[in-house]
């Protein structure tokens, strides 16, 4: 969000504050993203003290973003629509992982996982272990590329699977709990999110 602040300023774009003894841009992302998560496709409310026109807004942005960054759109519109936080319901990633089975294997962990009515979980916060159903933050999970490679040591291997989870205020799933569901016990090599679904 500071990076965010600053290259708005730099850009010199009129933004609207919030009122109070510190006042703040009023720019909120629609889903954050967690620490170590890519992404490409990303939302964000941005709220102006005038009207500016999408091309201007564009391009006086784009020249303040580094590699690696990019607007992809720009669309004006009413102050009284709902704010995209509240309208996301669904994110979608893909995830690489050490390959350490074969593809009849982890195809067979998602079946199993997906068949399920509810799955009890927990990990542990900042303020204690938080309980609650995995299987109802899933929404759907296959596999992208798997390594075809009957040996039986499959050790370096890189396998992609992709999961469709839900996002919305009633909760919100992690991908590196649905992959320690499929029982695989490795840290995700990397978490890409690479769609939003908000509500119609």
């Amino acid at each position: 969000m500071r990076f965010w602040e600053r290259a708005l300023r730099r850009a010199r774009i009129p933004l609207a504050y919030s009122e109070g003894f510190t006042p703040h841009p009023r720019i909120s992302l629609a889903a954050p993203l967690a620490l170590g998560v890519t992404s490409e496709t990303e939302f964000m409310d941005i709220v102006l003290q005038r009207w500016v026109s999408p091309h201007w807004f564009t391009e006086g942005i784009t020249q303040q973003l580094p590699a690696g960054f990019g607007i992809m759109a720009v669309f004006p519109v009413p102050i009284t629509l709902p704010s995209l936080q509240s309208a996301v319901r669904f994110a979608e990633y893909r995830i690489e992982v050490e390959a350490s089975c074969g593809r009849e294997e982890i195809e067979a962990a998602i079946e199993q996982l997906l068949a399920r009515e509810e799955l009890p979980w927990h990990h542990q916060r900042d303020t204690g272990e938080h309980n609650y159903d995995l299987r109802a933050l899933v929404e759907d999970v296959w596999v992208v590329d798997w390594p075809t490679d009957p040996a039986q040591d499959k050790s370096g291997q890189v396998g992609v699977v992709a999961m469709n989870l839900r996002c919305d205020a009633g909760g919100s799933g992690r991908p590196e709990q649905v992959v320690l569901a499929l029982g695989i016990k490795e840290h995700p090599k990397s978490i890409h999110r690479t769609k939003l679904v908000l509500a119609a």
